[in-house]
């Protein structure tokens, strides 16, 4: 029997949903899908410069999975820039709750 999965702290929402080449339309462009906690991984580690065990527990996931989510996004970031495709943010069903807050903040507030 698999583990349940363990639910990830989102706390970042991309400015847009998609991203494609210019002048290409949408319908003749092949789609990769960038899920929210593999957007959160990247935007932690890659944006805000958070070493992977500081973003890991920010997420309340272990380190391995955090590397793993940004392996699989850096991996999709790099096949639409290289081959041209367009990157559809995934639906806000994975989204935050709008006063969730990361395990970081909830401990800081509990001292």
């Amino acid at each position: 029997m698999a583990r349940p999965k363990i639910p990830r702290q989102i706390c970042g929402t991309p400015a847009q949903s998609c991203f494609k080449p210019n002048g290409i339309p949408m319908s003749q462009l092949d789609t990769i899908t960038l899920q929210a906690d593999e957007f959160e991984a990247l935007r932690l580690v890659d944006y805000q410069g958070m070493q992977q065990q500081v973003a890991a527990v920010e997420m309340g996931v272990s380190r391995q999975t955090l590397a793993n989510l940004v392996k699989a996004a850096r991996r999709k970031v790099s096949d639409c820039l290289l081959h041209g495709k367009a990157l559809v943010m995934s639906e806000a069903s994975a989204a935050p709750e709008a006063n969730a807050s990361s395990p970081v903040e909830q401990r800081r507030l509990k001292d």
